[in-house]
């Protein structure tokens, strides 16, 4: 393992976590450091989780990769929920102030 590279090792670890179907997979920018290839690969692999039952709690700062994986969205700035979003919700400008601890949504402003 010594010898492998940082996406390498990622890929290494990524295979042995959703090598069988977890009840729950925690994930931290799990894409980090895999090319594009790999990206797709387990982009896919996280969805077909989900569709078979499994909970995929993410946690990364690349917007596209939580829209594309995630069914509800919790910003977070400095230990506080900033908002929980639905993922439809694609309120970028808001979450970027949101992810800098400028905003704050209530949760009863939230779109039907």
């Amino acid at each position: 393992i010594r010898n492998l590279s940082g996406g390498n090792i990622q890929k290494l670890i990524l295979g042995r976590e959703i090598s069988e179907q977890p009840q729950l997979l925690v994930a931290s920018h799990p894409t980090y450091g895999l090319d594009v290839g790999a990206t797709e690969f387990l982009r896919k692999h996280l969805l077909n989780l989900r569709r078979q039952g499994s909970a995929v709690l993410l946690f990364s700062e690349d917007l596209e990769e939580i829209f594309e994986l995630c069914d509800r969205v919790a910003v977070i700035f400095d230990g506080e929920f900033m908002a929980v979003l639905n993922s439809d919700d694609k309120r970028f400008s808001d979450i970027g102030l949101m992810m800098a601890g400028s905003k704050r949504i209530d949760p009863m402003e939230r779109k039907e």
